[in-house]
């Protein structure tokens, strides 16, 4: 299948370049001289995906205008910016403003195949996860997850193709990589969509608490049960119970949780009859339920009941390509609640976003996202609106991973600090405690280096 790619530059030299390579390319091609009529062009089209080529510097219109119509109209167009009169402004800007990349003319053939190759990468990976989401939505799935990433992708699927049965399945992971999402999705892609699927956290209660909880209770069965209630088992009757942090059932809960996978039958609290009950169990865990099998702290036989179908959701560190839009889907919901018109996060605190090894995963970053809406100055999340912990961290790992050429130990000395300066927004506090010197020398260090936050 071809990928289409629009024109839009005032000068017709250009045009017809870009047009011969793309089309050698074997890519479908539509080029506009008008800033006016690609936008009307975009407005009689209902195409899905594909790449705009966007001059900033035309008569009729700025790019940058264009650029913010054609979010609007096509949201899901990549769009790469290209102009003669490159300027840093310019490009953090047009990339601040939603822009994919920015080309400077002239650039090489080589830098356009790139740039375009990269887009086609990203419009493939939104392309499968909004064909996943049509798949739930069109099995009733709520579509709260949000992903890019190839490696939560497979999980996704996985946990598609095991709703079809009824068996148990056990997610792991860390906390907070979206275990009890994944096990909603199970839930709602399955025949047992109409019921209802409830969530009980097993280490989040007392064990007296959790087992009233769990099975339910007769009237007198304890000081203070003045009337008899229904558990989860009861409620979720034809649906599908979630036990999340099942290794921290204590051994008598799990002998009674075993006889209800066994048998499916349980005896609520106070009670001498059993109850007979159809539910499916999803269950999950941050530990390793093995190791605990084999130091007898979890029942061997339970632990092979739950875990006919195991699953793992890896974590974000792991998966760094989600963290762009689950922090632009976090911030957006966060921004609705406390009202305000945040626009998106920009590219800086994009960046320390990326660099960040968030040992707290989507919890996380919910959370920085949340704190980030009330205190962001502007309309966009910037460097200054984030934990101290995650500027700072990012910019240790990116200096890190950096692999120069040999230099002067002068010149090594004066890149470091310029780096970390860019890194950190110039913030001079922050460089100064990644950079282990004092506020004083590095101020003395940007006079001798001749630093400035435009070099």
């Amino acid at each position: 299948m071809e990928t289409k790619i629009y024109i839009c530059d005032d000068e017709e030299g250009m045009v017809r370049y870009l047009r011969k390579v793309l089309e050698d390319l074997e890519c479908d091609v539509e080029t506009f001289t008008s800033p006016l009529a690609l936008l009307s062009a975009l407005e009689r089209c209902d195409g899905e995906g594909g790449v705009l080529l966007l001059d900033i510097k035309m008569p009729e219109m700025d790019g940058l205008d264009v650029l913010q119509k054609v979010q609007v109209i096509r949201p899901d167009l990549a769009v790469i910016m290209m102009t003669g009169h490159g300027t840093i402004d310019s490009a953090v800007e047009a990339i601040r403003l939603g822009a994919f990349d920015y080309l400077t003319k002239p650039f090489t053939e080589d830098r356009l195949t790139t740039a375009l190759r990269n887009s086609f990468e990203r419009g493939g990976l939104l392309a499968e996860n909004n064909a996943l989401k049509r798949e739930l939505h069109s099995r009733g799935v709520p579509g709260a997850i949000i992903f890019r990433s190839a490696r939560f992708r497979e999980v996704y699927e996985m946990a598609l193709r095991v709703a079809s049965s009824d068996v148990s399945v056990l997610i792991l992971g860390e906390s907070g990589t979206g275990k009890e999402l994944i096990a909603g999705a199970i839930h709602h892609a399955s025949s047992r969509a109409a019921q209802r699927f409830l969530a009980i956290n097993c280490g989040a209660l007392t064990e007296t608490l959790l087992e009233s909880q769990l099975f339910g209770h007769v009237r007198g069965a304890f000081t203070g049960a003045a009337q008899a209630q229904k558990g989860f088992l009861e409620e979720a009757h034809g649906g599908t119970l979630f036990l999340d942090e099942v290794g921290d059932l204590s051994p008598a809960l799990q002998v009674k949780l075993l006889r209800v996978l066994q048998e499916g039958e349980f005896i609520p609290v106070g009670a001498t009859r059993p109850k007979r009950v159809d539910v499916r169990f999803i269950a999950a865990t941050n530990r390793n339920l093995e190791e605990e099998v084999s130091r007898g702290a979890f029942r061997e036989d339970l632990y092979y009941r739950l875990n006919v179908f195991s699953l793992h959701t890896p974590a974000l560190r792991e998966r760094p390509e989600d963290i762009e839009p689950l922090a632009e889907h976090f911030l957006s919901l966060a921004a609705a609640r406390t009202g305000r018109r945040l626009k998106g996060i920009s590219p800086a605190a994009l960046s320390s976003l990326r660099g960040y090894v968030w040992p707290g995963n989507v919890r996380e970053l919910h959370n920085v996202m949340a704190r980030g809406a009330i205190l962001a100055k502007g309309d966009f999340l910037g460097l200054d609106d984030l934990p101290t912990k995650i500027v700072e961290s990012a910019a240790r790992e990116e200096l890190h991973e950096s692999n120069d050429e040999p230099v002067t130990l002068r010149d090594a000395e004066r890149l470091q600090i310029a780096r970390t300066l860019r890194l950190t927004g110039w913030n001079k506090s922050q460089a100064s405690r990644i950079l282990d010197i004092t506020r004083r020398t590095l101020d003395r260090k940007i006079v001798e280096y001749e630093l400035n936050p435009d070099s």
